[in-house]
């Protein structure tokens, strides 16, 4: 998405953001030293060591991954600075951190709990790839590959609504605090049901599509 982060957004940022986080050294020569730079000194997000770059979920975000389809469908109930990536036919959707305990009670009270659902919340001490930083560091939402803007390593993760650097990417993330739109943050639970919804057609649709087995 072009265009500049709404006022709002950043305001929380300069709220909950306090104190400047520490910087971590880089090598300019080492891609993942790069990557890792990026998270670390200008989102605020930790990752491990290794590579490829992972990040930690729980401390700042949690995830749900689904279906690409069924996340695409989904887009409406985030906000419009809400992260969220791609990797193959995967999306994953970041939420506020204690999102992943909450899904499924959410799920459960929806009704859902019963379905074989392919939706997985991805909550603390897990670990997600980092998908690579957009060009621009999130500034130049919306560009695609050009001749000084390689396209991403085959297979790799890559963001398609990306956190922008500088601005608090947690104040926009659904959260079970916002329902009624406390704070202006989307309603974690709306947000799973759709999910729910769009994951179930994905695999009726599938399921439809299977040749009969004949004995």
């Amino acid at each position: 998405m072009v265009g500049s982060v709404p006022s709002a957004v950043c305001s929380a940022a300069a709220a909950i953001l306090t104190v400047p986080l520490p910087r971590r050294p880089l090598d300019p020569e080492d891609p993942a030293d790069r990557i890792r730079g990026w998270y670390e000194n200008e989102l605020g997000w930790p990752t491990v060591p290794g590579e490829p770059v992972r990040l930690l979920v729980g401390e700042r975000f949690d995830v749900l991954d689904v279906p690409a389809e069924a996340g695409l469908a989904a887009l409406r109930r985030l906000a419009p600075d809400s992260p969220v990536a791609v990797r193959g036919d995967r999306m994953r959707l970041l939420v506020a951190a204690g999102g992943a305990e909450e899904v499924p009670g959410i799920l459960q009270w929806l009704e859902w709990g019963a379905l074989p659902l392919d939706l997985t919340a991805i909550g603390a001490g897990e670990l997600i790839e980092a998908p690579l930083p957009p060009p621009g560091g999130g500034r130049g939402r919306g560009r695609g590959p050009g001749p000084n803007r390689p396209g991403p390593v085959q297979g790799a993760a890559v963001w398609l609504r990306p956190p922008v650097a500088g601005c608090e990417a947690e104040a926009s993330l659904p959260t079970m605090s916002a329902l009624g739109d406390v704070g202006g943050a989307p309603d974690l639970v709306r947000l799973v049901d759709t999910l729910a919804t769009h994951c179930h057609r994905v695999r009726l649709r599938r399921a439809s599509a299977q040749p009969l087995a004949f004995s």
